[in-house]
């Protein structure tokens, strides 16, 4: 039987490397769909938490989880030795920057290093993680090579790039449309295949270069978006016009106009990282992305502009700076109503009010304790606030980085403090506005 055969039968057995955000999502929807898949994680909690039918992602119901264990369609390892006996194999590991914002595919080679050990032929291999135009025939392909068989005959190698929204209960992983190509055209109509048996709607684009470009086009298109709010707002707050006005206003516009908000920066793995994947890339070729990496020097610099703002409303409120100052951080995960905080803006909102001095405590119904990251080690195991605990003049003021939906906000404004909000989140839910200012 062939793989494609294999494939269109459910028979072939799928591996998904990487269990987090992305991972885990697209192993539980492949499984519905009939596939037995085997997740492989270097994290023995995530294995234990899948065994056990306990999911710590809030996208994959433990319900949903314990009957796909249950029912032998889903099982989790740190065995890498069993990717010998998958026909499919899935690259959904972490694509960071390194401390010079350039490209980090480290977990990517030693992702590709493994499956050149163990794979046998006739595999597809598919690499969802984001990264720039040209890495998966220029960087995978090599790698894979290294196992003696040929690439494109032996075994097949595709891209489609992850497009997961955590906290947004509209689309899920079956139902957002995929991106998929493949090196060669039996390596495309493999992946296109394996995915059109996983998820509603399949869009096959040329080579893995597009498809590959695909997603740093959206990424990048979000981020100078909220780049140019981001300094609108700064631009209005100055002329005393509320960008959060304009922006509803404009968008009753029905053409020609999209909203976007602004907020204390960006957060979440894909909208602060992937554009500068194409920054370094283009340098290859001579370009430069000046749109880019500008929209990038305003989305960082938003963090330090908010905690400027704040000094100002502690200043005119009690002649008071951050020094020794209470400050309650309310929302530490980088989107409302999810507890994901890969590159949460607020912890960088944390290290600043640190750095100045402040006594910060941080409500967040969504993270109760503050995982390990690859930065941030130092807020590692802090714990949130009760807000059982909260009592008027405990607090010189409150921020607002994340707006969720099971926070109090009648509760914050009886602390009786100044409230600083970067999410619009108090005048949206119409409560009284004395004491609150729109950052």
């Amino acid at each position: 039987m062939t793989l494609l055969d294999q494939i269109k039968k459910r028979s072939a057995h799928v591996g998904v490397i990487g269990l987090g955000y992305v991972g885990l999502p697209l192993a539980a929807a492949a499984a519905e769909q009939g596939f037995n898949v085997t997740g492989f994680d270097v994290d023995s909690a995530k294995i234990n938490s899948i065994s056990a039918g306990k999911s710590y992602i809030d996208a994959v119901p433990s319900a949903l989880l314990t009957t796909l264990v249950g029912s032998k369609h889903l099982s989790a390892t740190s065995e890498f030795a069993d990717l010998a006996h998958c026909q499919v194999i899935l690259i959904c590991v972490p694509t960071p920057l390194n401390a010079q914002r350039e490209p980090d595919l480290s977990f990517v080679e030693t992702t590709a290093q493994v499956i050149a050990a163990h794979i046998q032929p006739g595999t597809l291999v598919v690499l969802e993680s984001t990264t720039w135009p040209g890495t998966t025939e220029e960087v995978l392909a090599p790698i894979l090579a290294t196992s003696g068989h040929e690439v494109g005959v032996d075994v097949f190698l595709g891209f489609s790039p992850e497009r997961e929204d955590p906290g947004n209960v509209r689309y899920s992983t079956r139902s957002i449309p995929k991106i998929v190509a493949g090196i060669g055209q039996l390596a495309s109509d493999l992946t296109a295949a394996f995915y059109e048996a996983v998820v509603e709607t399949v869009v096959r684009v040329p080579d893995t270069q597009t498809a590959e470009a695909v997603k740093i086009t959206e990424n990048i298109f979000r981020a100078v978006n909220i780049a140019l709010v981001n300094e609108l707002k700064q631009v209005y707050d100055a002329m005393g016009i509320d960008v959060w006005e304009v922006i509803d206003a404009a968008a009753t516009k029905p053409f020609g106009f999209m909203p976007f908000y602004p907020g204390p920066g960006l957060g979440g793995h894909c909208i602060p990282i992937d554009p500068f994947y194409l920054t370094w890339k283009a340098r290859e070729y001579g370009m430069s992305t000046r749109f880019v990496e500008l929209a990038g020097e305003i989305n960082t610099e938003m963090p330090s502009h908010v905690i400027a703002r704040l000094r100002e409303v502690l200043d005119a409120d009690s002649g008071r700076g951050l020094n020794g100052t209470a400050i309650l951080l309310v929302g530490v995960a980088y989107k409302k109503n999810v507890s994901d905080m890969r590159e949460s803006p607020a912890m960088r909102l944390m290290e600043l009010l640190d750095e100045a001095g402040a006594r910060v405590s941080y409500l967040d119904p969504h993270v109760p304790q503050i995982p390990p990251m690859r930065a941030y080690g130092q807020y590692a195991h802090r714990s949130a606030l009760d807000p059982a605990l909260l009592t008027p003049d405990q607090f010189a003021a409150v921020l607002i980085a994340t707006d969720h939906d099971a926070i109090n906000y009648e509760q914050l404004l009886e602390l009786g403090c100044p409230v600083v909000d970067t999410r619009n989140a108090i005048a949206r839910r119409g409560l009284p506005m004395h004491r609150v200012t729109k950052v």
